[in-house]
Formats: structure tokens, C-alpha cells, sequence
């Protein structure tokens, strides 16, 4: 049920700041409203559900200045695991991530929005996802989940496909070089491109 609500808001389904009723979930999945609530209760702790009283759960509307704290917040929790895992890494997140590119360039030419945010996601983890940083991992991944929607929109577009394709060609490249300066500059080069899109998005929903 949470996987079917975020797909729903990610493929934008539900769109932001629309109203969401548990018992409308319900039916049109097919389920009680137990799991819904449950559901509602994980996406609304994600930050991508909000709450407001006497008036329901509404898909979650970000502020130019929400997703940049989000996307600052990324920079520095990204940079304290990358280093973590960097003297950790192995031949089995080398094919990980060469993995997960592979599935990035193929779901981009594929335009398949939903299985490239998967993969983006697998990709990324990946280089981060070192045994002993549990909370650090949690962390991340809520902001993550936060801006999810937008970058929806971001992968939508086609030339901006093809950059993340080529971001994470590069980012590849200094992750199997083991040179983890020339990775974070990566790594923050690719964000802050994908910062720069969602300001334009963001800021033509608020025109």
C-alpha cells in the first residue's frame, strides 16, 4: 500500500497539494482502510503526506526554499557516508553501481520515468550504502523521499535524461577509480543541476 501511494505521487498521479481520503485509497485499490491509514501514517512521517486538521491529507507542496534546506541537507549527510563507504568499497558495489547505471540508461531511453527513479535510487544507495550508518542511511533517505515527485518531473525531461545518464557516467568513473575527491565533485555537480531544474519547476507550478 505505501509503494502504490508513493508510485501514485511520484508518477504524479496525485498531485501536489491535492487532497487524499483514506477511504477513496481504499476502494480504488481494493483494500480496508487499515493498511491505507498505516500507509497514510509512513508517507505522512516521510514528509510527503501532510496533515491538516478537520481538512484531511494532502500530497505535500515544497517551497523553493523547502527543497533547497533538503538539497543542503543532502550535501553534507551525502559527503559524511560517501567518505565512509569509499574506504569500505568492493567489488561487489563496483558491479552494484556499474548495475544500476546500466539500468539508469536503459529505463532513460526508455522513457520510463517510474523504473529510472528506481534505478537512480539503487544507483546512488549504492555508493553510500555501508554496513555501520544505519541512521545516517535513514536520514538520507527521507530527504530523498521528500523531493521524489519533482525529480519525477526532472527525469520526465528528455535532455535532462541524457545529462543524468551522462552524471552518472562520470560519477562511475571516480567511484572505480577509488578517487573520492573527484567523486563528491561529481556528486555535487550532478545535485546542483538537479537543484537548478526543480527552482524552474517549482517555479513555474507557482506561476
Amino acid at each position: 500500500m505505501v509503494e502504490w501511494l508513493r508510485e501514485a505521487i511520484t508518477s504524479r498521479t496525485i498531485l501536489p497539494g491535492q487532497r487524499v481520503g483514506q477511504e477513496e485509497v481504499a476502494e480504488r485499490v481494493g483494500v480496508s482502510i487499515v493498511p491505507v491509514r498505516e500507509a497514510f501514517r509512513v508517507l505522512e512521517q516521510e514528509g510527503q503526506l501532510t496533515y491538516k486538521p478537520r481538512r484531511g491529507h494532502f500530497v505535500t507542496e515544497l517551497r523553493l526554499e523547502d527543497v533547497e534546506e533538503i538539497y543542503g541537507l543532502r550535501e553534507v549527510m551525502e559527503e559524511r557516508a560517501v567518505r565512509y563507504s569509499m574506504e569500505r568499497i568492493d567489488d561487489q558495489v563496483k558491479e552494484r553501481m556499474r548495475s544500476a547505471a546500466e539500468e539508469c540508461r536503459a529505463a532513460a531511453a526508455a522513457r520510463d520515468v517510474i523504473e529510472e527513479l528506481r534505478a537512480n535510487r539503487e544507483f546512488h544507495f549504492s555508493i553510500m550504502d555501508a554496513p555501520g550508518r544505519p541512521h545516517t542511511l535513514r536520514i538520507i533517505r527521507k530527504l530523498w523521499d521528500q523531493t521524489e515527485s519533482y525529480r519525477a518531473i526532472y527525469y520526465s525531461l528528455p535532455d535532462e535524461a541524457e545529462t543524468t545518464v551522462a552524471a552518472h557516467d562520470r560519477i562511475l568513473a571516480a567511484t572505480l577509480d577509488e578517487d573520492v575527491e573527484l567523486l563528491l565533485f561529481e556528486l555535487n555537480r550532478h545535485r546542483d543541476r538537479a537543484l537548478e531544474v526543480m527552482r524552474g519547476i517549482l517555479a513555474t507550478e507557482a506561476g
